[in-house]
């Protein structure tokens, strides 16, 4: 063990702690041969930077002295490690530190920033919420129904709004009362615009649908009670009116008298110029096939044919199709799978005449639609007897032909440019064939109509209400001026009105 005595020295020299680096282990060496007075460190230190000076003064340390194990060389050279406190000024961190709060500050100034646009953002939003609370509330107790387009927009503002108000929370660090409050508001104000729209779903638009339904109830009431109202009169027999107007609701008389299956066939009265009030009705159903004609009843007035009592049944071999008429009591009918027109006489069951109508075309092509082997239809009207047909030179589209109702021989022929299987039916009233379309399954148009005595076709709209879906036949009486439906197998009856 070796003491150092640091009060040899009567000057302590003052060191310069700036360093840039901790101080290393000083060895410091001292012979005891040769010196009387041997300084007691090493003090040769490098140069230091000149930044910063420090200046301590070791000689106000308590502790003067010191113990430090050293060791002799083999050439009597005493040895020892002495550890200098680390006195340095830390420059470089103080850089670093003044680095970051330069940077602190200006983060702080570009947040304080952005604090400043939410608090604009949040007073704008507060306003929005305001606006749309007082909207809800009107809508709440106004009784005006809003439309589907209102909710949209209500919806359209508040998910805006919802939107923009949880950018503003995932942007902000922490929670913030008002934007939890107003982000609380615009939730409350989607559920009650819900509750509302819900409302007026379950409520208002339902009580417009009965609003709109009895509206139109209430103009389909008008427009019976302008049915019903007494049409202008005009005598049996005449054409001095000006074309049919409309059609009365149908009256259902019965069933046929061969029963449901039996939905083709035709049914009317007779109409005999020379004696208008005569009651002859024909009920002619077609076999179950929708083609034979085989069987027809006639009734020597309406009341018989309620009652079922028919004045006699005939057999005919064979005609075929539903476009029967009666006229002057012979029956007309199209002769089976041929050209030919057949003129029976039905008080004696017995066919009087027979004629082919030449390039009259057959075999179920160009048939009415919906109603199949109707090629030929005899229709009756004021003026006489009426033949409607197609032909291939007429590429399919309806042709009337005049009839002479003693020798069949026709007597003028009238092409028009309406599709025969584009109709659903036809007649003629004062030289006029009107054709029919369905509307659906419960109405009927009279969409066409031909006048022969000017050559002239033009479109009207009258609206016939049926019972079933398909209408097979409809024959025109002048006596009584009605229409003879045949519907699915049901005999039905209209009243045509026609304008003065």
């Amino acid at each position: 063990m070796t003491t150092v005595d640091l009060r040899t020295s009567s000057e302590i020299p003052l060191f310069d702690t700036t360093l840039s680096d901790p101080p290393q282990p000083r060895t410091t060496t001292v012979d005891l041969r040769t010196s009387s007075e041997i300084p007691l460190f090493d003090t040769t230190l490098p140069d230091p930077p000149q930044t910063s000076m420090t200046t301590v003064d070791l000689r106000t340390s308590p502790k003067l002295f010191a113990n430090v194990s050293g060791s002799v060389d083999d050439k009597g050279t005493c040895q020892c490690s002495v550890y200098l406190p680390d006195t340095t000024f830390p420059v470089q961190q103080a850089e670093r530190l003044e680095i970051i709060a330069t940077t602190l500050s200006v983060k702080f100034e570009s947040e304080l920033s952005q604090v400043r646009e939410y608090a604009k953002m949040v007073t704008l939003y507060q306003q929005k919420i305001l606006n749309l609370t007082i909207r809800v509330e009107h809508m709440e107790s106004s009784s005006v129904s809003y439309t589907e387009l209102d909710f949209q927009l209500l919806k359209v503002e508040i998910s805006e709004l919802d939107r923009l108000v949880t950018q503003l929370k995932s942007s902000l660090v922490g929670s913030n009362v008002i934007v939890e409050q107003i982000y609380m508001e615009i939730r409350n104000l989607t559920i009650l615009v819900g509750e509302l729209e819900s409302m007026d779903k379950n409520n208002i638009l339902a009580i417009r649908r009965q609003i709109v339904s009895l509206q139109n109830r209430l103009k389909e009431c008008e427009e019976n009670a302008n049915k019903t109202t007494v049409p202008p009169y005009f005598p049996p027999g005449s054409c001095i009116h000006g074309g049919l107007l409309n059609v009365s609701q149908p009256y259902v008389v019965k069933l046929n008298w061969r029963g449901f299956s039996y939905k083709y066939g035709s049914w009317g009265r007779d109409y005999s110029p020379s004696n208008p009030e005569s009651e002859f009705y024909w009920v002619a159903p077609l076999n179950t096939d929708g083609r034979l004609l085989e069987y027809y009843r006639i009734y020597s007035s309406f009341d018989n044919l309620l009652l079922f009592q028919q004045t006699y049944e005939s057999r005919i071999t064979y005609g075929e199709g539903s476009g029967v008429a009666l006229y002057n009591n012979f029956l007309y009918y199209h002769a089976y799978n041929t050209r030919y027109m057949v003129k029976h006489d039905i008080k004696r069951n017995t066919m009087v005449l027979r004629k082919e109508l030449q390039d009259a075309v057959t075999g179920n092509r160009f048939s009415y639609a919906g109603v199949s082997w109707q090629t030929l239809d005899f229709a009756v009207d004021e003026s006489g007897l009426w033949v409607i047909y197609s032909t291939e030179n007429n590429m399919g589209n309806i042709v009337i032909s005049k009839l002479n109702e003693t020798t069949l021989d026709v007597l003028n022929t009238w092409q028009t440019r309406q599709y025969k299987p584009s109709v659903s039916n036809a007649f003629m009233v004062c030289g006029v064939l009107y054709a029919t379309r369905p509307v659906n399954t419960r109405k009927e148009e009279i969409f066409y109509m031909y006048d022969t005595t000017t050559g002239q076709e033009g479109r009207t709209s009258i609206i016939m209400e049926k019972k079933l879906d398909t209408i097979q036949s409809i024959s025109y009486n002048p006596a009584d001026q009605k229409l003879y439906v045949y519907n699915d197998g049901y005999l039905l009856r209209y009243d045509a009105i026609f304008q003065p």
